[in-house]
């Protein structure tokens, strides 16, 4: 028995019935054994799954030719500046990082002299994986153990300038799942218990707490709940099917509104697998979204070899852009992959000697990033700014 299985089956024994949540944040984080403290090698041809910076470093080259943009807007607009900001959240072995900054080096030399790269890495073994990728652009490379600590460990900036960004970041983020009992006309939060040797589904035996001293149930108002977070309408209650499943995420919806505080002035960006509030309620769409990935392939087998397969569930793109809006941003892009990377290489294409080199690997790179049957319709981009 793994280590791992052995602390969520303690768990589960202390606590009983386990949100899936706590076990998703468990089988994905847990310090020293949970997947992404163990799996460096995990994105790639050779990994579990495949992620556009697994493509080459077009990806990177092409974000830093957007970065460069907005950073000269800022100094446009603010020409006193003495620093401006790249924040990136989970940077896993730091290659996008070095994309990055290598391409602002060559082609953009005095903007990078004022760039402090900011890496929000809460794990000491990735950071020490991302350091050793990074050690080339060691002095203007900084990292920070929570989103909250840019500012908090510099006493004379309480605020950001620049650009705050994650790739396939929130889709990680423990979600918390439900299921809708169509005879009671409540949601219930399934969670993990054990079936004999093995973990298995189960409800949880304490709803959240409601919501205005509502009580819990009465059509599934209750804290994180879908109604709550969705606003779903009675006509749609009344013709959900019995189990229909969906996750909600306040993880995501957290760290979005964290990164949006702090911004004085500058971009906040995503790039993640995710649907609207229309997509994810679908007929056909009755299971939810969570996913397992191993070895390429997916499986709805989330609760199988916790800590060796990657767990994710698509992010609910329309309330992270409400969440944003109400902190004071404006939403400048919703854009699929393919969309938003065109957009850059049209202005690339029209200045072609402020990129560098685009050959036939440039051109085999972009076709994989956005092509609809590769990475261009499944990835979306949302941009706001202040």
């Amino acid at each position: 028995m793994s280590p791992l299985v052995e602390i969520i089956r303690r768990e589960i024994a202390e606590h009983g019935v386990l949100s899936f949540a706590h076990f998703m944040e468990l089988a994905l984080y847990c310090p020293n054994f949970g997947y992404y403290e163990v799996k460096k090698d995990s994105p790639g041809r050779r990994g579990d799954f495949y992620t556009s910076v697994s493509a080459g470093e077009l990806f990177g080259q092409l974000l830093a030719f957007q970065f460069a943009a907005w950073l000269d807007e800022l100094m446009t607009f603010n020409p006193q500046l003495s620093t401006l900001n790249v924040c990136e959240a989970g940077a896993h072995d730091g290659r996008l990082a070095a994309d990055i900054l290598k391409w602002l080096q060559a082609h953009r030399p005095e903007l990078s002299a004022q760039l402090e790269y900011r890496i929000i890495e809460p794990s000491a073994r990735r950071q020490d994986w991302q350091k050793a990728t990074l050690k080339n652009y060691a002095p203007r490379v900084h990292w920070f153990s929570n989103i909250s600590e840019l500012v908090e460990r510099d006493s004379v900036e309480s605020s950001l300038h620049g650009v705050i960004f994650s790739n396939e970041l929130l889709d990680a983020m423990p979600v918390h799942r439900f299921g809708w009992d169509a005879k009671k006309q409540e949601w219930f939060e399934w969670g993990v218990a054990l079936e004999g040797d093995k973990f298995g589904w189960a409800r949880c035996s304490g709803s959240p707490a409601p919501q205005g001293g509502e009580r819990a149930g009465a059509r599934g108002t209750f804290e994180n709940s879908p109604s709550s977070i969705f606003h779903l309408p009675s006509s749609l209650l009344d013709v959900l099917p019995d189990g229909y499943t969906i996750e909600t995420c306040p993880a995501a919806e957290n760290w979005w509104r964290e990164a949006a505080a702090i911004l004085e002035r500058g971009r906040l960006l995503t790039i993640d697998y995710g649907l609207t509030n229309d997509e994810l309620f679908s007929p056909g769409r009755t299971r939810g979204t969570l996913r397992a990935y191993s070895r390429q392939h997916a499986t709805d087998d989330v609760l199988a070899n916790p800590g060796e397969q990657d767990l994710t569930a698509h992010v609910n793109f329309s309330t992270i852009q409400s969440v944003g809006e109400a902190c004071g941003l404006k939403t400048d892009t919703f854009f699929s992959q393919a969309q938003f990377l065109t957009r850059i290489a049209e202005k690339i294409f029209k200045n072609p000697e402020s990129f560098g080199e685009w050959g036939a690997k440039q051109n085999r790179q972009f076709q994989t990033l956005t092509h609809p049957e590769h990475l261009g319709r499944a990835f979306r981009v949302l941009v706001q700014s202040r």
